[in-house]
């Protein structure tokens, strides 16, 4: 994929994507990547973003994925979009929770044949208490029994989205994709934050590599994340020294440096540091000099 020039904060939109169990979030999510060029055909497969062998063999995903996209709109300008694709069943709620900390919107999918169910709500109520702009999305609209306009009044009298405000499509057969790239970049508002204030940063998932140590997923408030620069986890508190910090387009990518506004950024940090989460966030934030260090 190409390298793009840094955007400003205006053009940048933190999304993810929510739905019940099997209802196309993670085809959704392929969809999205091959429409904005950010893998080619060739690369393409079913769940691009899904890691875990588990996760493949039962056609699920189990932990929330990040990636970094790019999309010139029909306004001519090119925005950043930042991708979480998260979990739909309902013992992953937790992974969930943490990652509409992490966005500004989130695209809500439902089945155009099963209609609204329950961790549709769930979901729904979650990504409502996170104050997220929503985007309705009936999927699998070309399945001989969807019913998308059935769906969509369902949606407007349980949820209160107007009906013609509804994008149908088929994730599986790629229609109207564009539309929804399109709402994404009208309807979910920039990040806020302040690009020369402390940092202030919230992981909101992290795993664990053999060879690079902890691997965090990181959003950054405030501030910027500097590979030269030491942090301090708040929680717990401990003081590290990013070893790499990068971006997951969607293949693991060196970047350099993190800027605020950011989502689904990655930090390496050495064997050994902990990432325990306080109220299920871990914080991140730069050693002041004075006492009143940076918190989220």
């Amino acid at each position: 994929m190409k390298s793009h020039p840094a955007l400003t904060q205006e053009r940048i939109r933190n999304f993810c994507i929510i739905a019940h169990i099997d209802h196309g979030k993670s085809t959704l999510a392929d969809r999205l990547l091959l429409a904005t060029g950010t893998i080619t055909e060739r690369e393409m497969r079913d769940q691009v973003l899904d890691d875990m062998d588990l996760e493949r063999e039962r056609g699920v995903t189990i932990k929330a994925s990040a990636v970094r996209m790019y999309y010139t709109a029909s306004d001519g300008h090119t925005y950043e979009l930042n991708l979480i694709d998260t979990p739909g069943h309902v013992d992953f709620t937790y992974e969930v929770r943490r990652a509409l900390q992490a966005a500004e919107g989130a695209i809500l999918v439902v089945d155009a044949a099963q209609g609204i169910q329950a961790q549709t709500l769930a979901n729904l109520y979650m990504a409502l208490d996170a104050d997220l702009e929503i985007i309705p999305v009936v999927n699998k609209i070309d399945l001989p029994s969807a019913r998308p306009d059935e769906v969509a009044e369902e949606l407007e009298s349980l949820l209160g989205f107007p009906a013609e405000e509804v994008i149908p499509i088929s994730a599986k057969e790629g229609t109207n994709i564009e539309a929804v790239l399109e709402a994404v970049v009208q309807r979910v508002p920039p990040p806020a934050g302040e690009p020369q204030a402390p940092l202030r940063a919230l992981i909101f998932d992290s795993h664990y590599d053999p060879y690079k140590g902890v691997v965090a997923y990181v959003r950054v408030v405030d501030g910027e994340i500097r590979p030269d620069r030491p942090l301090m986890l708040m929680a717990n508190p401990i003081e590290v020294d990013p070893l790499e910090i990068g971006t997951f387009s969607p293949a693991h990518g060196a970047g350099g440096r993190a800027p605020h506004g950011r989502g689904g950024l990655r930090g390496h940090w050495p064997q050994g540091c902990q990432a325990r989460a306080r109220g299920g966030h871990a914080h991140l934030g730069r050693r002041a000099r004075t006492r009143s260090s940076a918190r989220l």
